[in-house]
């Protein structure tokens, strides 16, 4: 992938063992020593979050031209990465079938992340536009991936997550679900009772970003204990994308 540079930062993706750990340490910056995260391969000396699946796919990093570090990071998997893995991360969580079967280009989108210094900024705006620019490459007609509320207790998120199932359930063809083994019902409240202030209060930005850009979710929700989240699984169809919402996709305010 080409490098991209605009207004102060660059974006490129993972080319050298050093990017990657640059990844990882800022994985565990946010996941592990932020969020309260963990995971069997953890490298808590080296501070590198890092699993089985790293190996395998791609790292859009954003870098700081000022001072040179990564401050923003994206991991995507396309459909043949993932058979080289032995499956897409998400398929811990969710029967993907729906997805795996539609014949359509399909990107699995994970452990995005900022550093805390450059939230609210520009920064995801020119991470995400070095996305879109990796979607139209790769011509991805479905993205997809866990997106996480902090915390495991599932009764305090039933006002977002009722908000999700009754307002934003995928269409059957792309509509994925929860294994049975971990499934969580996020129908926890009667339409009538949904409040969507009270729903986007507790929604998670990364989630209304993607909620703005037409994005839909599985059904179910799974409790991701080692992480210490509520996943839930977010599909968009970039065919759906209307023109301001990619405009907004790739940072283009004009």
């Amino acid at each position: 992938m080409t490098q991209q540079a605009t207004g102060g930062f660059h974006v490129r993706l993972a080319e050298t063992n050093a990017d990657l750990e640059a990844a990882q340490r800022l994985r565990y910056d946010v996941f592990v020593s932020e969020l309260g995260g963990g995971g069997a391969m953890v490298d808590h000396d080296a501070r590198l979050e890092r699993d089985r699946f790293d190996p395998f796919l791609d790292h859009l990093l954003l870098f700081d031209d000022r001072t040179g570090a990564v401050v923003g990071v994206y991991r995507l998997m396309q459909q043949h990465m993932a058979l080289r893995a032995g499956g897409f991360y998400s398929s811990g969580e969710y029967d993907l079938t729906p997805l795996e079967t539609c014949g359509r280009r399909i990107l699995e989108l994970g452990r995005s992340c900022l550093h805390p210094d450059y939230r609210g900024g520009m920064a995801m705006h020119h991470l995400w536009s070095g996305l879109a620019n990796y979607i139209a490459k790769h011509e991805i007609e479905v993205l997809f991936g866990v997106a996480s509320f902090h915390g495991t207790d599932v009764a305090a998120l039933k006002q977002p997550l009722s908000f999700l199932h009754n307002r934003h359930l995928a269409s059957p063809k792309l509509r994925v679900k929860a294994r049975d083994t971990s499934f969580q019902n996020m129908d926890l409240l009667d339409e009538a009772d949904l409040d969507r202030k009270a729903a986007m209060l507790q929604m998670p930005s990364l989630i209304k970003a993607y909620l703005r850009l037409g994005g839909m979710v599985g059904e179910g929700a799974f409790v991701d204990h080692a992480f210490n989240t509520v996943d839930v699984c977010l599909i968009m169809d970039t065919h759906q994308m209307n023109a301001r919402q990619s405009k907004i996709y790739r940072g283009d305010h004009r």
